[in-house]
Order: structure tokens, then sequence, then C-alpha cells
């Protein structure tokens, strides 16, 4: 998904960039800066997404070394 949406980035600047030469120069660079911000706006959330999965499989990977942890330390006993 991270692949799609940086394409949507470029895409979205030439586009822009395409419509806006018409009127100039200077508002051809501003059409690419609307075009990409759109895009950017994606990647945000997709990284955002991917941070968020891989926290969730490292807290599920520590509550399982918790657990050993935990039945290890039961099974001993204060003598």
């Amino acid at each position: 998904m991270l692949g799609v949406s940086w394409a949507f980035v470029f895409l979205g600047a030439a586009l822009f960039f395409i419509i806006f030469s018409q009127f100039g120069f200077f508002a051809g660079l501003l059409g690419i800066f609307i075009g990409a911000i759109l895009g950017l706006f994606m990647v945000l959330i997709v990284e955002t997404f991917s941070i968020q999965m891989q926290k969730l499989e490292e807290l599920k990977r520590q509550t399982k070394l918790l657990e050993k942890l935990s039945k290890k330390d039961d099974g001993v006993s204060d003598n």
C-alpha cells in the first residue's frame, strides 16, 4: 500500500502541474504542491497504520515471553 501511496504523490503532482501550467510556471509549481499534499496525506496514513501493526506484533511477542517467564518463576520455591 505504501508504494501505491507514493505513486499517487507523483501522479498527483504531475497531473496538477499539467493542469496548472496552462496558467503559468508558478501556478504549475503550486499545482505540484497541491497534488503532492494529497498523496503525502495517504503516505502518512499508511505509515501510521504500519507502525501501529508493528507495535501490536511486538507487544504480542513480549507478552508470550513474559508468560514463559512467569511460568518458570511459579515452579521455583523460596527455600
